[in-house]
């Protein structure tokens, strides 16, 4: 019988982007643009989801270059990933200020192995974007940076959190990473789709970090809270 780390780990091998995108947009695909990201997301996967204990959603914005887009785990960059997690990592060493946020959060809540038993972390949108900034270099884009975007990936959205959701995830409260425009298109999507019951929408980690980091312990306190009060 399959497990948890069995069917997400099946989901990243399967995660592709066959549509087209508006000029100047490039899709983001770790488990397919490195040699590294699908091993070593394996491995944390088999390390924290090898059994059937029930957990819920919480999704984000989209993968960015600095995390989940070297190691194919969202929220965990490299340096979380070997000094957290203590799996091997053998691609460039990068920072994200936004797994540094969450993997204090998730120390607030009891642990590593007692937060994973209970969540499941990934994104609206399961692959990220980039577009070529000012100064002519590569930079995070937002699957809503764009109307033309949104649009042309709006079936893909769709199709995989269908697909996320059959994996086994409970779905009677998904968290939100974001209490802007993820929110906003989330809530919209689910109002069509139906996915979940209720959606409880946190502060991005993101936001937090960059203009909220001196209240940051407040953050984390409001959303240890939050997911304590689901958990099963």
């Amino acid at each position: 019988m399959s497990t948890f780390a069995d069917r997400i780990i099946n989901f990243n091998k399967n995660l592709q982007y066959n549509g087209t995108l508006p000029a100047g947009i490039s899709i983001m695909n770790p488990f397919r643009d490195n040699d590294f990201a699908f091993d070593i997301s394996s491995q944390f996967y088999r390390k924290y989801y090898n059994d059937e204990h029930p957990r819920h959603l919480v999704l984000g914005i989209n993968p960015g270059r600095f995390g989940s887009g070297m190691t194919g785990v969202s929220f965990t960059d490299p340096k979380r990933m070997i000094a957290q997690c203590q799996i091997p990592y053998t691609g460039p060493i990068t920072h994200e200020p936004s797994s540094e946020y969450v993997y204090d959060m998730i120390k607030a809540f009891g642990g590593i192995t007692e937060f994973y038993q209970q969540f499941y972390i990934h994104s609206v949108c399961p692959l990220g974007f980039t577009i070529t900034g000012p100064k002519g270099k590569e930079v995070n884009y937002n699957y809503y940076d764009m109307p033309e975007l949104s649009k042309a990936v709006y079936p893909f959205i769709i199709e995989n959190l269908q697909k996320q959701i059959a994996i086994g995830f409970e779905t009677d409260v998904c968290f939100c990473f974001g209490t802007g425009k993820n929110e906003a298109f989330l809530r919209k999507l689910n109002d069509e789709q139906q996915f979940f019951k209720k959606i409880i929408a946190l502060e991005h980690p993101r936001f937090i970090m960059q203009y909220k980091s001196k209240t940051k312990l407040d953050y984390i306190d409001k959303y240890v809270k939050a997911f304590s009060e689901v958990v099963i």
